[in-house]
């Protein structure tokens, strides 16, 4: 006899049907707040230029307890290079298909059924249970979580704990949680130079070859050792240009766009200043903007980790890594206003990919998970 579909996964699919391709939420958030307000949940609805978000809060007094994600994805690409519809939830080999069914439908799923079965156990639980929702994360998240975190924190209400539902597991589900994540700064450089006839050299001015060496000697530099949770400063180029396609012609500026991903153990400041005296130091004129997309966060092991780790293994036996690899996520909005921020969701192997998918064995443990982690930090009873 088949077992019918679980209540995680039904809701799942009842997401990923919905076709939230970012900024738009398509009635996610709608179908979570006629969950959540029968449980108690305040439900507010902020709309930012065209993005939705949702702030929902079951309780007055602390601690307050977040689950966080976001109901946009990625396009899917041609449709045609899906085994089935990107839009349309299929279960086929034990998986679940669908655009956003691991990132990040399926933990938001599992969130809510993780608080719909704690708060039916613990009705009269300690602190708050919040929800903060955006449809803004896969996009230039600029209306998104951070304009929520901005009402918060000008309302003055604080948060103790995080659990944002990003994909983080690596092989297994459980295996990897990220208790921080590093910042982004990028800069947009054009090396200026004098345009002119190639072989004429000495009436123009090469700015690929005045660069070289200062290129050479950023790629080179030791930007930081890193630290206990950190790998050391990044920095890549990402692109180059220059010249007017002709073979014949000196270039007269030469365009370049780098990245750092950096830790906590340096600064935006600081990066942008050494960068300067480089530059400065090989004479070179040019222009250079930068972008600060986001700035490192780091939650140290303590009771949020402690709790979510312990709930991994209790639920699956498996043993966790604390882990600050990866891109950027809304973490970095939400730790100015909170001071433990996790993030822990299903394997991400397949994210923003044709057939993504998430394994049905891992949907339900996943929830498990939520509700063992609410259990440990805001049940009367907890140890």
């Amino acid at each position: 006899m088949v077992a019918a579909p679980s209540r995680t996964l039904l809701l799942t699919e009842e997401l990923i049907a919905l076709d939230s391709v970012t900024p738009h939420d398509k009635g996610c958030q709608q179908r979570l707040i006629k969950l959540l307000e029968p449980l108690g949940f305040r439900c507010e609805t902020i709309e930012s230029n065209g993005v939705t978000n949702l702030w929902a809060r079951r309780g007055t007094t602390a601690p307050v307890f977040v689950f966080a994600g976001h109901t946009d994805v990625v396009p899917s690409g041609p449709p045609s290079q899906w085994t089935s519809a990107p839009f349309q939830p299929t279960v086929r080999d034990g998986k679940l298909y669908g655009r956003g069914a691991a990132d990040m439908k399926t933990s938001i799923a599992a969130m809510v059924v993780a608080v719909e079965e704690f708060v039916k156990d613990h009705a009269d639980h300690e602190g708050s249970i919040a929800f903060l929702i955006t449809s803004d994360e896969e996009g230039p998240a600029v209306d998104g979580t951070k304009v929520v975190v901005d009402m918060l924190e000008e309302r003055g209400e604080t948060l103790d704990y995080c659990l944002v539902g990003e994909p983080t597991s690596a092989h297994i589900l459980g295996d990897m949680i990220k208790n921080g994540r590093r910042g982004s700064l990028s800069g947009h450089l054009i090396i200026k130079g004098i345009q002119g006839h190639v072989a004429y050299p000495q009436n123009a001015r090469n700015p690929i070859h005045q660069s070289a060496a200062a290129l050479a000697e950023l790629a080179a530099e030791q930007w930081d050792e890193g630290n206990e949770y950190y790998m050391p400063t990044s920095f890549q180029i990402s692109n180059m240009k220059a010249g007017t396609g002709a073979t014949n012609v000196i270039p007269g500026e030469l365009c370049i766009d780098f990245n750092f991903r950096f830790s906590t153990a340096s600064t935006a400041d600081g990066l942008e200043a050494r960068v300067h005296a480089i530059l400065d130091k090989h004479c070179l004129e040019y222009d250079l903007e930068w972008t600060l997309s986001g700035k490192p966060f780091l939650t140290p092991k303590g009771t949020l980790s402690d709790a979510v780790c312990q709930s991994i293994c209790d639920e699956t036996g498996v043993k966790t890594e604390l882990s600050t690899t990866g891109g950027t996520s809304d973490g970095r909005f939400i730790a100015a206003i909170c001071p433990q921020v996790v993030e822990f969701g299903p394997p991400n192997a397949s994210i923003h990919r044709i057939d993504e998918h998430v394994e049905l064995r891992h949907i339900d443990p996943l929830k498990n998970i939520y509700r063992r982690t609410l259990c440990k930090l805001l049940a009367k009873d907890a140890p």
